[in-house]
């Protein structure tokens, strides 16, 4: 019995020592393979380190950029808010224009009109004309010659009121013969109006005689008054 007993013993020991030898290599084997996953995990870290600060660096890169960006663009919005500030008056400067060229245009318009009413009117009054001076050539074609009554010169006004105009004229019927009002305003310079009333004057004081028979009338200086400017010379 006793033999048996040492026999299982040794035989249990041998199996312990065994189990031992094996669980000892499996640690062993497990120690090598954590010491190679623990270089290869640091390994993981320092890179994974390097990269972040990489990553870091660009990081602090783009942020300095993006605080150069946001400076810019505060400064941009400035510039916006000053050209607002002088864009606004001119904007409401421009309405004014708008509304001014609106009114311009309006009145643009109504000159057009009032200038086509005037073309009418001025047409109207070429045909008026037209048919006048028609008229005035059927009476120039009047082939008689007529003179009206001479009136009489008062001798006792005669060169008294006359002035230095109407002695011109005096004279120059005097010295180059009959002429029409037309004719003698172009010599003296002055107006139709104005030598055609001083015509008349001299006519209806007797100073001269008037041709009628065509128009316009045709003024002579009377044979008495010629010898009374002769006279004075």
């Amino acid at each position: 019995m006793i033999e048996i007993a040492l026999i299982l013993t040794f035989a249990g020991l041998a199996i312990i020592v065994t189990s031992s030898i094996k669980y000892y290599k499996q640690i062993r084997k497990a120690r090598n393979e954590y010491d190679k996953s623990k270089n290869i995990i640091e390994n993981i870290v320092l890179s994974f380190n390097r990269e972040l600060k990489r990553e870091s660096k660009r990081t602090e890169l783009v942020a300095y950029k993006v605080d150069g960006s946001i400076s810019k663009i505060e400064n941009s919005i400035k510039r916006v808010e000053n050209l607002e500030k002088i864009i606004n008056p001119l904007k409401i400067k421009l309405n004014n224009v708008d509304q001014s060229s609106f009114n311009f245009e309006s009145k643009a318009s109504l000159i057009e009109s009032k200038i086509q009413k005037l073309d009418e009117a001025n047409s109207s009054l070429i045909n008026r004309i037209d048919k006048m001076e028609e008229k005035l050539t059927k009476l120039t074609e009047i082939p008689e010659i007529k003179s009206e009554t001479v009136i009489p010169i008062r001798r006792e006004r005669a060169l008294s009121a006359v002035t230095e105009t109407e002695i011109r004229v005096l004279e120059l019927l005097s010295s180059e013969g009959g002429k029409t009002a037309p004719e003698i305003k172009n010599r003296i310079n002055l107006s139709r109006e104005h030598t055609a009333r001083l015509m008349k004057k001299l006519y209806d004081n007797g100073y001269l005689e008037r041709e009628t028979g065509k128009i316009p009338f045709k003024y002579k200086i009377k044979e008495e008054m010629e010898n009374i400017l002769n006279s004075k010379k």
